[in-house]
């Protein structure tokens, strides 16, 4: 790909033009962290560490009393670190590859530890030397600066992207901004005016509902389901309270989403689709969803404390559930799935328990066979497409090629199990429980639900579903047309209103 110039300087000065002639008589030098790659290693070797065993976190914690340079010379030792995996900023390796290629001298300046630097090094052909970090000196900022006038005495070109790296572009001839912020970019023109800019990719709202994962917040709509069916659709404080636990689900939610993002990060981006999240494309940094984690978190149980006990007591039984799914669960084939109908069924009982309203056993049994199908239906499209592209086994998880017939044994036949239990949920309880108005009504909602769960299994066996099935129904006009009409069958049952 080519490089990304600024508009700004697109019109070249005759000064300039000369500097340009001769770069290439300029070595090139690289900043690795947020340039040549767009993640930080500090944090990746970090997280791979600690993602073994959560209890490591107290042998960081002594590496880091005894210095940065110390750290992440332990880190690079211990860490298991997939290096080939590891998201590039495409343009700048294809600036450099290119300039290789013509004679120029291209060279990796890092803080990273040089363990992992020479592996680095070694995917990318074009660097011809390593300056890196060493267990003693933390070669960052001013140390950097030192090093490479010293190495390079006549002059040097460098590329780099954050205000660590000011000292540098001082000491260089050239300066090379590589996914800089805007007070970055400013920084670097002030020392002098670039000769290219990388620009990073730009962020909006659709970046943000990514991290945040906001298409997946309609899982927890399941919040609101009680409140229709036990006759609460014209509570307002039954709604504030469904409204203020559907919050503080989500926010949890999400928070719990990024950690296990965190903790999938080498799996994410050896997959077809994963690789693109926030955090595996390096759009996220890693240090950002540190902080957002927390956050969201706090804000979660906050709400969860101004509703109550109750609330407080949903949340931890959901982020209990996630962490075991996160660091153990998902690795065991068939019981991840039924961890992941569980969390759904978790949503739903939680609705319950914010409505007030009488437990229906047949409520969470429907819940449980309905959401093993859907999490079956996910697992049957990793196995299909992990088959399609060559793999033996899925990359954390547990199955394995030829798996696919009997997960979608498994997951037809537990949505056929949700459908009779509807059946029975309106013979021997939507008669009796005195919510419905109309409760012959009800009888058209199992063919209804039959026909989504029918189409998803054909989608699914036919690989045009996406990866998860709960996200493309949201995105689905068949689906979301099956959707309304069920809530019109609900509607009228309960209000006793012809169709």
């Amino acid at each position: 790909m080519p490089a990304i110039f600024n508009a700004k300087q697109s019109n070249l000065t005759a000064e300039n033009a000369g500097t340009l002639d001769k770069s290439a008589d300029l070595p090139l030098v690289l900043d690795l962290d947020g340039a040549l790659i767009r993640t930080d290693i500090l944090f990746e070797t970090f997280i791979a560490y600690v993602r073994k065993n959560p209890l490591r976190l107290f042998q960081v914690a002594s590496w880091v009393v005894r210095g940065r340079a110390v750290l992440k010379q332990k880190l690079a030792e211990k860490a298991v670190l997939d290096v080939e995996s590891l998201p590039a900023t495409e343009d700048l390796v294809s600036f450099a590859a290119r300039e290789a290629a013509m004679g120029r001298k291209v060279h990796l300046a890092t803080a990273t530890d040089s363990l992992v630097a020479r592996r680095i090094k070694k995917r990318f052909p074009f660097i011809s030397r390593v300056f890196a970090s060493d267990g003693a000196t933390n070669l960052k900022s001013k140390a950097k600066a030192a090093v490479l006038v010293e190495a390079f005495p006549e002059g040097f070109a460098y590329a780099g992207d954050s205000r660590a790296d000011v000292p540098v572009w001082k000491a260089a001839q050239e300066s090379i901004v590589v996914n800089p912020t805007a007070s970055v970019l400013r920084a670097a023109r002030a020392v002098r005016e670039p000769v290219e800019v990388f620009e990073r990719p730009r962020t909006g709202f659709k970046f943000v509902a990514k991290v945040l994962r906001l298409h997946q917040w309609a899982k927890n709509g399941l919040i609101f389901a009680p409140l229709l069916l036990g006759g609460l659709m014209f509570n307002v404080q039954a709604w504030t309270l469904a409204a203020a636990g559907f919050l503080a689900l989500s926010l949890l939610a999400s928070a719990t989403y990024l950690l296990n993002d965190l903790f999938d990060l080498a799996d994410d981006r050896r997959h077809w689709s994963k690789r693109n999240r926030p955090l595996a494309s390096g759009r996220l940094k890693i240090a950002h969803a540190l902080v957002l984690i927390p956050a969201g978190m706090v804000a979660a149980y906050a709400i969860a404390a101004w509703i109550g006990p109750v609330a407080i007591g949903f949340l931890t039984l959901y982020l209990a559930l996630t962490l075991a799914y996160s660091f153990s669960l998902k690795k065991i084939e068939l019981l991840d799935a039924a961890v992941l109908a569980t969390l759904f069924t978790v949503r739903l009982g939680f609705g319950v328990a914010l409505a007030g309203v009488v437990f229906s056993p047949w409520l969470l049994v429907f819940s449980m066979f309905l959401f093993l199908s859907l999490s079956f239906a996910k697992r049957h499209v990793e196995v299909t497409r992990m088959e399609a592209h060559g793999r033996t086994k899925a990359a954390g998880r547990g199955y394995k090629v030829g798996d696919g017939p009997m997960v979608a044994m498994i997951g037809a036949a537990s949505g056929l199990a949700s459908v009779q239990v509807l059946v029975m949920y309106v013979m021997n309880e939507a008669y009796s429980a005195g919510a419905y108005a109309q409760p012959l009504m009800l009888w058209a909602a199992p063919p209804i639900l039959f026909l989504w769960i029918a189409r998803i299994w054909l989608l699914a066996q036919r690989g045009e579903l996406d990866d998860d099935p709960v996200a493309f129904a949201v995105k689905d006009g068949p689906s979301l047309l099956l959707g309304a009409v069920l809530g019109m069958v609900f509607a009228a049952a309960l209000l006793g209103s012809p169709l």
